[in-house]
């Protein structure tokens, strides 16, 4: 099974190679979505981040994420503790998904991950791409996707690592910034299409 890690800023576009992937029919582990699917479901998550950083649960069950947001942009240590609880509830739900679909043959897996190396979950990868895109870029896209304002945008990502993080560390990269969604996908296509014949030989 050939397993793409996928990651990359946010707001640069890693989702759109997920889809380019699923589309060939691979199937895709969004670590946000699962993220938050795990918010809802898992206990040991919900009592871990609020032994950590208190009330940040809203009356009805879901995670305050501006709030939390607030706390660990701006503070390294809570942003590292923060990683640590979420690293590790991902992770052991992502092995799960992994193991489950390598017994039923699925030839093609994706891992979409901001974190997929500081998460560990690049040793699960035999290849690793990263998607980049200009800051200003990135801003315009979470401002809009999110419906938040620019200076929470700017602070999440300033909180993340910077382009040459990537760049050291990902088997390829594919840049995403002022071109066109169609023009982004034909470059996708192009890098998935090699991946899947050097998977081949």
């Amino acid at each position: 099974m050939l397993t793409i890690g996928i990651t990359g800023g946010t707001g640069c576009g890693k989702t759109a190679f997920l889809r380019c992937i699923e589309a060939r029919g691979g199937v895709g582990i969004d670590c946000d979505a699962l993220y938050y699917d795990l918010l809802r479901t898992d206990g040991a998550l919900r009592a871990a981040l609020t032994e950590s950083f208190g009330a940040v649960f809203r009356p009805d069950g879901s995670l305050d994420r501006k709030r939390l947001g607030t706390v660990v942009f701006s503070d390294p240590a809570q942003m590292e503790t923060l990683n640590r609880i979420v690293f590790t509830h991902v992770r052991r739900a992502v092995e799960t998904i992994r193991a489950r679909e390598k017994s039923a043959g699925t030839a093609l897996l994706a891992i979409d991950a901001i974190n997929l190396f500081q998460s560990g979950l690049a040793e699960l990868c035999g290849t690793t791409v990263g998607v980049l895109a200009p800051e200003e870029v990135r801003l315009r896209r979470i401002m809009r996707r999110d419906g938040i304002e620019r200076q929470y945008a700017l602070l999440r990502i300033r909180a993340q690592e910077p382009d040459g993080f990537y760049t050291a560390r990902c088997a390829h990269i594919l840049q995403n910034g002022e071109i066109s969604p169609e023009e982004f996908q034909i470059q996708a296509n192009a890098l998935l299409e090699n991946l899947i014949k050097e998977n081949a030989t």
